[in-house]
């Protein structure tokens, strides 16, 4: 049995993926992988062909809830990096490591954005 705050979690990544405008979820995976852990991937086309690949790993701690992974990739219609997100722990010299943003072919230090944030930034780069 899954614990409430993941499942509230995933109900609230399920409506949000929903009601994209003007996109759609090419795949929505939820794997359970213990009553406090799920692993999360999403893939998401946009009318414009743009793409979002969504993987998080994510576990509840009493009410609180962690990411102990994630990558939010976007891509243009061309296959081209437009921005990729994520705590891989390879640039340890980045002002909030191991969060980092991938731009072209920069890396900057950032916090983690939140899944409305993540829309919204996607939402001015596809229109």
């Amino acid at each position: 049995m899954l614990l409430d705050p993941l499942r509230e979690y995933l109900d609230e990544m399920g409506s949000a993926v929903r009601n994209l405008p003007g996109a759609y979820a090419e795949r929505y995976q939820e794997e359970i992988a213990a009553a406090d852990r799920v692993n999360l991937r999403i893939r998401v086309r946009f009318r414009q062909g743009f793409l979002l690949e969504l993987n998080e790993a994510i576990i509840a701690i009493g009410t609180t809830i962690r990411h102990l992974d994630y990558r939010y990739h976007f891509q243009d219609r061309q296959s081209q990096l437009v921005f990729r997100y994520d705590n891989t722990p390879h640039f340890p010299d980045l002002e909030k490591f191991p969060h980092h943003k991938h731009i072209d072919r920069e890396v900057v230090g950032c916090e983690k954005p939140s899944i409305p944030q993540l829309f919204e930034e996607i939402r001015r780069h596809a229109n």
